[in-house]
């Protein structure tokens, strides 16, 4: 005879035992919808800011979909991404597209400014050891010399595109540039040469081109 509260073999579990199966269920049910629910807004948090980071998304944001984003906060701001196009390069707080393909100054100007951004405007040392750097590292065949944001619309009148003051103590002219050519109204940047000093003024013929912008902060 079995004893007092004991359940024979193949017999039905008490009703308690059977709720606490089904409570575990849905508990589990539970967790997993909890856990989605929390992927979904990561998801959200990581990559609808680099659209809709404000009100009024930036010309570069509404002609990219594809980012890259590192964790790296710069001095000073309250998002936890930095983030350029993809296969920009990023210093800083700028993003940094090198052209394979050549075009006249005034086109490549266009170009940039279609993408959102404008031809570089160099304002440090830093800069233009980075971009030297990145030059002589492109794999490209030969993209041996690059437009920057620098022209004269007089001979030696220079000017950058963003109306940024020209100094002339804070440039990095070849030796014997620039020279006062009364059509080499451009600046490249050459691949080959002595560095910090790269730029030459120029005829404003087919060259490669460096686009700049300021990188995107989520």
């Amino acid at each position: 005879m079995n004893g007092q509260g004991r359940v024979s073999p193949g017999s039905a579990a008490p009703a308690e035992e059977r709720g606490c199966s089904w409570l575990n269920i849905w508990v589990f049910l539970i967790f997993v919808l909890a856990v989605k629910a929390a992927f979904v807004a990561l998801c959200l948090w990581l990559v609808v800011p680099i659209c809709h980071s404000s009100d009024q998304p930036s010309a570069l944001q509404q002609q990219f979909s594809q980012w890259e984003c590192d964790s790296a906060v710069p001095q000073g701001t309250d998002g936890g991404w930095t983030c350029c196009p993809k296969g920009w390069r990023r210093f800083q707080g700028s993003c940094y597209f090198l052209s394979s393909d050549t075009m006249s100054w005034s086109e490549s100007a266009q170009n940039c400014s279609g993408m959102g951004s404008q031809l570089v405007v160099i304002s440090s040392k830093a800069e233009q050891d980075f971009l030297s750097e990145q030059i002589k590292q492109s794999k490209e065949p030969k993209p041996d010399n690059f437009y920057i944001g620098l022209f004269a619309e007089k001979v030696g009148q220079w000017q950058w595109v963003d109306k940024t003051p020209y100094n002339e103590t804070a440039a990095f002219w070849r030796k014997g540039e620039p020279s006062h050519g009364h059509e080499e109204n451009c600046v490249i940047m050459y691949r080959d040469t002595e560095l910090p000093n790269n730029w030459s003024n120029v005829r404003c013929w087919n060259y490669h081109r460096i686009c700049e912008a300021a990188a995107v902060i989520v």
